[in-house]
């Protein structure tokens, strides 16, 4: 494409939206080299000072590398990480702008195959799924019901939610409310809205699902990845962040963290909170995966310190998404600015997720299921440790103690990007690493998909990307 040279746009600005496009188009794959500074500069017919400035703009804003000796390669993952500049928000509404990555789209135009293994999606399968049954409703009664709506949520629910978290996670009730969400990434959302500015950082757990979302891009808030240990996210790391960086919020998954499938010891979860008391730091506790542990969970992060934390949660993980029901659980002053921007966002929630999840958190037998379900994880993933064991010269991986994920990693020579299409190759449907950061040398598996019968179809498989992995090269 040539440069508008009667543009007011300067031309630096043009040859970095160009960039942009050309990535989100995918002419330019994650990881792919950049021409040099002098054949940009000659392909444009600018000097080489303008390159230097269009570049030096996209690695500020999170699209390319730059690495001396290395030369300038598009950014490999952590979606989340890249912003819009502004002069493109007019053609963001109508462009190419938030395409998804490459591998997914390769991903989904193989889903309608019947020999898949899916183990990316990141749900229960239908058979693990509780049953319920739910009582008649006459439209005189939803009428009624709907009476019970009010601006945080149906009230019935928020006050069996209220109850489940006091009774079983013991969570505090005083100057506490809670606002019942489409899922937990609504809440995700209106948290963003309400809580960060355009050019605000927020930090989180690297890898995490966060960098896999294109809504940080669309919100020009720039994501800040904190690395781990086994312990969870690194307290040093984050300090120097916080002082280092523009950072107003930090995100976390302390139970069986997504995509790694690790839970944060008691011991990090109150340095975290010692370090953001220090720096007035608000934490989001996101803890959808809490229904589905196999023991007696760590104390939250919101039990710990109920004023410093909102508290994510989901019954979307257990009910399936075809329910989409979440909530935040924080201060009251902080509740009632969320209700109003939920509010302005999308209108009154509908009455009837609310009035399934009500009925089926009231059933008899709920716990029951939910003790069945717990059992049925657990099973599984011992089931799945066990097919893992025939690769451990290969790959790394630790135990989870619930959650839906394994994350392992490769021993070998590095993998690049273009390597893990052997999995799509052999319809084993799989989450690759940079799908959550930088890295290409882990995979995330959802281990609950994979049904018995399925084993000894795995097992081949993955010998044979194990296989093939092992005789490739970059």
């Amino acid at each position: 494409m040539n440069l508008n040279r009667k543009s007011k746009l300067p031309l630096y600005r043009q040859i970095a939206n160009q960039i942009i496009t050309n990535i989100q188009t995918g002419e330019l794959q994650p990881g792919d080299k950049l021409p040099t500074e002098r054949q940009l500069a000659k392909h444009y017919q600018v000097n080489r000072s303008t390159v230097v400035h269009a570049l030096d703009e996209l690695v500020s804003s999170g699209w390319i590398l730059r690495k001396q000796g290395s030369g300038t390669r598009v950014t490999p993952g952590r979606f989340g990480s890249r912003q819009f500049l502004f002069s493109q928000w007019r053609s963001l509404l109508s462009g190419p702008y938030l395409k998804e990555d490459p591998f997914l789209s390769e991903l989904n135009q193989r889903k309608e195959s019947t020999t898949t293994i899916d183990l990316y999606t990141g749900a229960l399968p239908n058979q693990l799924i509780p049953n319920f049954i739910f009582p008649s409703f006459s439209w005189q009664q939803i009428r009624e019901e709907k009476e019970k709506l009010t601006s945080t949520g149906y009230a019935p629910l928020k006050q069996e939610i209220r109850h489940i978290l006091q009774q079983q996670l013991h969570l505090p009730d005083e100057n506490q409310d809670l606002l019942i969400t489409s899922g937990s990434t609504q809440g995700i959302i209106l948290l963003m809205n309400l809580l960060l500015s355009s050019g605000d950082s927020l930090a989180t757990e690297e890898p995490s699902f966060l960098f896999s979302l294109p809504l940080f891009a669309s919100l020009q808030v720039r994501l800040v990845g904190i690395k781990q240990d086994e312990e969870g996210i690194i307290v040093s790391a984050l300090e120097e962040a916080i002082q280092q960086k523009k950072i107003r919020l930090l995100y976390l998954t302390p139970n069986h963290q997504n995509p790694t499938g690790k839970t944060m010891s008691l011991k990090r979860r109150n340095e975290i909170l010692a370090i953001c008391q220090k720096y007035h730091l608000l934490i989001i506790e996101d803890d959808v995966f809490q229904d589905l542990s196999f023991d007696q969970s760590i104390p939250s992060l919101k039990s710990l310190s109920p004023h410093q934390v909102v508290y994510i949660g989901s019954l979307s993980k257990v009910f399936s998404a075809s329910i989409k029901i979440g909530w935040l659980y924080a201060p009251k002053p902080l509740i009632k600015s969320l209700a109003k921007a939920k509010d302005q966002m999308d209108g009154e929630s509908d009455i009837f997720p609310q009035l399934f999840a009500y009925h089926a958190l009231k059933s008899s037998d709920y716990q029951q299921k939910q003790k069945e379900l717990e059992r049925s994880l657990f099973q599984r993933s011992q089931s799945f440790e066990k097919l893992l064991a025939e690769f451990k010269n290969d790959w790394q991986f630790s135990a989870i103690s619930g959650g839906l994920y394994y994350w392992l990693t490769w021993k070998h020579q590095k993998l690049s990007r273009r390597q893990w299409s052997i999995f799509l190759e052999k319809e084993l449907f799989v989450a690759p690493s940079f799908l959550f950061s930088d890295d290409t040398m882990s995979v995330r598996i959802n281990y609950t998909r994979l049904a018995p019968e399925q084993y000894d179809d795995f097992q081949t498989r993955f010998a044979q990307v194990t296989e093939f992995l092992k005789n490739s090269a970059i």
